[in-house]
């Protein structure tokens, strides 16, 4: 003869059936995220975040400068400041560094 569960396992086991939906839910959520992240990643990429226009890569020494035609906007990544203050240090990597900068302003 079977006997049947008692309340204490019939909750035990209603914890644990919530506990993973909870965990699949979790998981779900996740991966929504990720997927919105990545769909607003390419919507954006390369975008002036001023304009809106297509950003251009111009490489400047180690720094790839990304720079928008249309507003003049100019954009590093995190840490290229730190190589142009590297490069300004020598006075003959000075003038190329700043004569490029300026280059890139400069009115057509």
């Amino acid at each position: 003869m079977l006997d049947k569960p008692s309340k204490v396992e019939d909750e035990y086991f209603a914890r644990e059936d919530v506990e993973k939906k909870r965990k699949l839910a979790f998981q779900q959520a996740q991966v929504m995220a990720e997927q919105q992240k990545e769909a607003l990643r390419t919507l954006h990429y390369m975008k002036c975040p001023k304009c809106g226009f297509d950003l251009h890569t111009l490489k400047r020494g180690e720094v790839d400068l990304d720079t928008c035609f249309n507003c003049k906007g100019l954009w590093i990544d995190a840490g290229e400041l730190a190589h142009f203050q590297k490069q300004l240090e020598s006075p003959e990597q000075r003038h190329a560094v700043v004569s490029a900068l300026l280059n890139i302003f400069k009115n057509d």
